[in-house]
């Protein structure tokens, strides 16, 4: 018997926020109100929901995944000591069926339709700490800073073909730009570092993580900030299916016979980073390495075995954390 009585779904935007609560589990005794997206107006909807006879004892809160744009709701409703639910908004479209129109109040009554019904599927959202969440702010600027540094060092040599000239002059002028995102590059690996080596949990985690072969230490924290300190899926299997390294059958009588293949809905992030792990591991990882000469003699795809290698990855990772252990290489015979 679930303890909620009252649905609240919140549909999320940058600058303002739509709530619809249903009470008492009854469809048709539901209210919308809008309000700011800023503790001012998180204060302005308990306030609200105190009102409609809705306390963080009975309420279960529901919203989708937004990013940044929610976090200071989840964050200020968790202190609040409610109970949220984030779903993926793909999950709630696909699990209302057909619907026609969309508005900002339309989509939270969904969302909150969505959680009376599937109350008992409810995962209550487990806030990270705040250290998580600095090592998630500074992976990002890392990530968008390596990509400034490459899009300049990329138009340069493109106009090295065409026109020397423009290409010195380029190169004069992006110079100091070109040092100075280096060296905030570096500052960046050193608040990494110092985030580690202070908490002693991340510290631990981080370098049973990093013992398996072909784990660096980027990925290394983007599965610690994507599993919020592997805390947030039971087995193994799971965090793959996140990452897209499980192929799943796709079969229907006789006729519709196709090999397996992973699934598009995933951390393409995640995978990214787990692919190149499995290409150093293959070449660094004896056992690894003779896997994949294996496989690839017995006519599998290269692709096909480089995805099993990403799997394998994340299950050696798995169990080194689960069992509180670091890595051990085994001998090839």
């Amino acid at each position: 018997m679930s303890k909620f009585k009252h649905f609240l779904g919140i549909d999320v935007s940058k600058e303002y926020f739509d709530a619809v609560v249903i009470v008492d589990g009854n469809k048709e005794k539901s209210f919308h109100c809008q309000f700011d997206n800023d503790s001012k107006g998180i204060k302005s909807l308990c306030k609200w929901l105190k009102e409609q006879g809705s306390t963080y004892k009975n309420t279960l809160v529901c919203l989708e995944h937004t990013g940044m744009y929610g976090r200071l709701i989840i964050r200020n409703l968790i202190s609040f000591k409610f109970d949220i639910w984030v779903e993926m908004s793909l999950k709630i479209i696909r699990s209302i069926g057909v619907q026609r129109g969309k508005n900002d109040k339309l989509d939270a009554e969904r969302i909150a339709y969505y959680a009376l019904k599937n109350v008992n599927e409810a995962i209550i959202h487990k806030a990270p700490r705040m250290e998580i969440d600095k090592i998630r702010n500074l992976l990002s600027l890392r990530e968008k800073l390596i990509t400034t540094k490459a899009t300049l060092v990329r138009n340069a040599n493109e106009f090295k073909q065409f026109d020397v000239a423009a290409t010195k002059l380029f190169e004069k002028l992006h110079k100091n730009t070109i040092k100075g995102l280096q060296k905030d590059l570096k500052n960046i690996e050193i608040q990494l570092d110092n985030l580690i080596k202070e908490d002693q949990n991340l510290s631990k985690i981080y370098n049973q993580s990093t013992s398996v072969p072909g784990i660096g230490r980027i990925t290394s924290l983007f599965l610690i900030c994507y599993t919020n300190e592997f805390t947030m899926y039971s087995t193994p299997r799971q965090l793959a299916c996140y990452a897209g390294v499980v192929p799943f059958e796709y079969t229907s009588g006789k006729s519709i016979r196709v090999r397996p293949k992973v699934h598009y809905l995933a951390n393409k992030k995640l995978k990214k980073q787990l692919h190149m792990c499995a290409l150093s591991a293959i070449r660094s990882d004896p056992e690894l390495k003779h896997y994949f000469s294996r496989k690839v003699e017995e006519g599998k795809s290269k692709m096909l075995v480089i995805n099993n290698v990403r799997n394998k990855l994340v299950h050696r990772v798995c169990a080194c954390v689960r069992g509180n252990k670091i890595f051990e290489k085994r001998q090839v015979a």
